[in-house]
């Protein structure tokens, strides 16, 4: 088409269609060096043409020639000042070329010329996060929003500015936009910015009031606190996506619950806020497996409201919705007998579908998932029990990539040093994920790499299931599931470009034989993402679960759930640190935290040691923590160099909390 066009503009420098279409073609086309070249024969006639200066503009900077980029954008601003394209581009460059003070004029020149400049602001604001200046960041981010409502960038980065960070200003506006973000559901994961959307809510003082009344008394009256909470969408969004990870809000809910059982006679005439609120809460209780506690006379009422259902379902008759809401923030519907007589409104839609129809489906796939071979390993069986009974995690939404990339441009994304460059030239990759859970992983790795296919194995059919099913939700095509256990991978007889397992092979009963099946499976020059339990980071960990296993207190749901109330009321150091973990707010998830059947962990050192075993070279960690360990570590080398890294940590202990999260490299 580029070629058809210089002919046609060649022939009739006058047609103007003719100029645009170029234009057009050349943004879409991958080959900047044909944009260059047919933009600057456009300006040997035209050489006042803004527009065609703007693009060529573009076309260096995809070219990384930075400087004629912005050249090119200061000539067509010289010929049209008010071209606010051309500030914002140029603002672009000089990012990129750590000027942030220019770049972020340079976008304020093109907003002053256009307000509603969405880019612009979306721009601006990723220079503002590079500078340190995270409010204005996020302040700018969402004016984005405000002005282009779908604008997926503007989403993706808001997410990466909230990830983690406690905020102290009230701002109404800002927790619309965590709804819009949310509703998105393929934008962010919730937890990522959790921490700072509770921190928001609970700068409000009606919030406030109700989370200190709530400590130690009964709520008499629930509707008149449901009527205050209904003020925040935000705290109803996310009590329907993720676990709370906060006390204060946990009890306030648990009481409000308790509130809502008791009063369930007279509550007989339903609004809509209750009913928003009793789904909104049967959702959160869900998702955290129930963790919340409950008494003994709660649990006579429960029988009580359960005998009542049958006999209002004997009749015809249909119970109502509030009395099935709240039965279903104590048991999932789908542990009821009388389930499958309800008729589905409304108020109980999206609860039903949570607990009831989206169980089912997994139940069905389970039947399809492909099994590679019977599991005969004794820690791998009884880690797969562990996970057959309580999937890990539970989850709802989740961020995904705007779009998919190359390897090499993965490489260039993680930083990685790679030790032979073949496998950037590798257009399709075969991707193994090794040990996939419920499907997080697997889902944003297939989503990653562009042209990619993608295998996925886990122990669990339960886990697999709900992993199928949220790879079916979310249309992903690349990407198959099959039950194995990573040390019957052989039997597969095949090789992968990329094999990633994060957080498995420490589950195993000897890691560095699971470890060496994987680079069995491994191409030559293939590339391998590997997570592991960091020693020094988990100490708390270790203590807790030495106590655990002195106190012989099993994995029971009963027996978990009084464990946790015990460390709630704890002072101590190593308990108070555990409240702080995501983790420690659904029940699988601390199952998975403190009570696994199997853990190892290790040091820097010992991972120098396996990768040398192993014939695998270091390629770097995967982290959003880097530039804290670079003010230290200021030579460009030493991001690659574990002796630096190990020193690092022991500086800083907490550092690797998660995990090591790392990439290497199989030799030839």
């Amino acid at each position: 088409a580029v070629s058809v066009l210089i002919k046609m503009i060649e022939v009739d420098p006058k047609h103007e269609k003719s100029y645009s279409l170029l234009a057009l073609c050349n943004q879409e086309a991958d080959d900047a060096a044909l944009a260059i070249d047919s933009f600057e024969k456009i300006l040997d006639v035209r050489p006042n043409d803004a527009v065609m200066l703007l693009n060529l503009g573009i076309a260096f900077k995809k070219q990384n020639e930075n400087n004629k980029a912005i050249e090119n954008y200061k000539k067509a601003l010289a010929i049209k000042p008010d071209y606010a394209e051309a500030y914002n581009n140029m603002g672009v460059v000089l990012k990129d070329q750590g000027k942030l003070d220019e770049a972020i004029r340079s976008y304020r020149e093109a907003l002053a010329i256009n307000p509603d400049y969405a880019e612009a602001y979306n721009s601006m604001g990723n220079a503002q996060l590079e500078k340190g200046d995270l409010e204005e960041a996020i302040e700018s981010y969402g004016k984005s929003i405000s002005i282009k409502p779908d604008y997926a960038s503007a989403y993706n980065n808001i997410g990466l500015a909230l990830y983690g960070i406690v905020l102290n200003k009230p701002n109404r506006d800002l927790q619309k936009t965590i709804v819009s973000l949310l509703d998105k559901e393929r934008y962010i994961r919730p937890k990522y910015i959790l921490t700072a959307a509770i921190s928001l809510l609970k700068l409000e003082p009606i919030l406030q009031k109700h989370l200190q009344l709530t400590d130690g008394h009964a709520i008499e009256n629930p509707l008149d606190v449901i009527s205050d909470l209904h003020k925040f969408p935000l705290l109803r969004k996310l009590m329907s996506v993720c676990p709370l990870t906060d006390l204060e809000l946990e009890k306030l809910l648990t009481n409000l619950r308790r509130s809502i059982l008791s009063n369930i006679s007279s509550l007989k005439e339903a609004s809509s806020e209750l009913l928003g609120f009793q789904s909104a809460l049967a959702l959160q209780c869900f998702t955290n497996e129930y963790i919340y506690n409950h008494t003994e006379k709660e649990e006579l009422i429960i029988q009580s409201l359960d005998a009542d259902i049958k006999k209002t379902l004997k009749n015809e008759e249909q119970p109502n919705s509030q009395v099935i809401l709240a039965l279903a923030s104590y048991k999932a519907l789908n542990q009821y007998d009388w389930f499958n007589l309800l008729v589905v409104n409304d108020h109980i839609k999206e609860v039903f579908t949570r607990q009831v129809e989206e169980p089912n489906k997994e139940e069905k796939l389970k039947q399809d998932l492909p099994i590679l071979e019977e599991i005969t390993n004794g820690i791998s069986l009884k880690v797969r029990e562990q996970y057959e009974e309580s999937p890990y995690p539970r989850w709802i939404n989740l961020g995904l990539p705007l779009q998919p990339l190359s390897i090499s441009d993965v490489v260039d994304q993680v930083k990685l040093k790679l030790h032979d460059s073949k496998i950037t030239g590798v257009e399709k990759p075969e991707i193994l994920v090794a040990g996939c859970g419920t499907g997080q992983h697997s889902i944003q790795t297939a989503a990653r790499f562009k042209s990619s296919k993608v295998l996925a194995i886990d122990l669990s059919l339960s886990s697999l299931a709900y992993a199928k099913r949220k790879t079916d939700e979310l249309g992903v095509e690349n990407l198959e599931y099959m039950q194995a256990d990573i040390l019957d991978l052989g039997k597969l007889n095949k090789q992968f470009d990329i094999i990633e397992s994060s957080g498995v092979l420490h589950h195993m009963d000897d890691p560095m034989a699971g470890w060496k099946v994987l680079t069995d499976c491994l191409k030559p020059g293939g590339l391998m993402k590997i997570a592991l339990y960091s020693e020094l980071a988990r100490q708390h960990i270790v203590k807790i679960r030495e106590e655990i296993s002195q106190k012989g207190i099993g994995s029971s749901k009963p027996q978990m759930k009084s464990f946790r109330d015990t460390v709630i009321k704890s002072e101590k150091d190593h308990h108070k640190l555990i409240v702080n973990s995501s983790d420690f707010y659904s029940l699988s998830t601390i199952r998975d935290l403190l009570f696994h059947v199997q853990e190892h962990r290790f040091t820097i050192p010992q991972l120098k040691q396996c990768l040398g075993e192993l014939g695998l070279r270091f390629c770097g960690f995967e982290t959003q923590m880097v530039s804290h360990f670079r003010q230290t570590n200021k030579d460009k080398g030493a991001l690659y160099d574990l002796d630096k890294w190990q020193t690092y940590e022991e500086a800083n202990p907490i550092f690797f909390r998660a995990t090591y999260q790392f990439w290497c490299q199989k030799g030839h």
